[in-house]
């Protein structure tokens, strides 16, 4: 049977890009945390993180990803948060494989750059913003059933090897 397919990495790692393609390539649901909170709450994530503050928003994250887990296998693209935040990981793995969208901080600034704000981003320095998060971060990523390079090569490269590994390991 089946298993969720999870994204995590920093903001701009392609989470969102690559778990389009994927949820595409395999036929299934995507379910997007910020863009399904987005659609819930009617207004961009950095005015809801603003206006319910980060521990509300990050128990939003928790709730939506325990919500889509509880359904029929599909992929799930966490905020670059969620992967932190504790037990989230190792409850995640019990019913889903894990990727670590492994990412420079330098890169992912450039991609970041070009979207929507991020509310720890913004006003800041994106790369140096993005590095910190990432050595926050990472101790929880390194977790994920496979480390796939995002950086430096495109979506559809991704998402190609996260297909190839979710066919071979997880039953897809």
């Amino acid at each position: 049977m089946a298993q969720h397919l999870v994204l995590v990495g920093l903001p701009g790692s392609g989470k969102s890009a690559v778990g389009h393609l994927v949820a595409g390539g395999l036929g299934c649901r995507l379910v997007d945390v910020d863009s399904l909170l987005v659609r819930e709450r009617g207004m961009p994530v950095a005015q809801i993180f603003g206006m319910v503050g980060e521990p509300k928003f990050r128990q939003m994250e928790r709730d939506a990803v325990r919500t889509a887990r509880a359904g029929e296998p599909c992929v799930i693209a966490p905020g670059g948060g969620w992967a932190a935040q504790p037990g989230e990981i190792n409850a995640a793995k019990q019913d889903s494989i894990l990727f670590y969208l492994k990412c420079q901080p330098s890169v992912a600034a450039k991609r970041v750059e070009q979207g929507e704000i991020r509310p720890l981003l913004a006003g800041t320095d994106m790369g140096a913003r993005i590095g910190e998060l990432l050595k926050e971060r990472e101790p929880y990523y390194v977790l994920a059933h496979y480390h796939v390079a995002a950086d430096n090569r495109s979506a559809d490269k991704v998402a190609a090897e996260v297909m190839d590994l979710a066919r071979r390991h997880g039953g897809w």
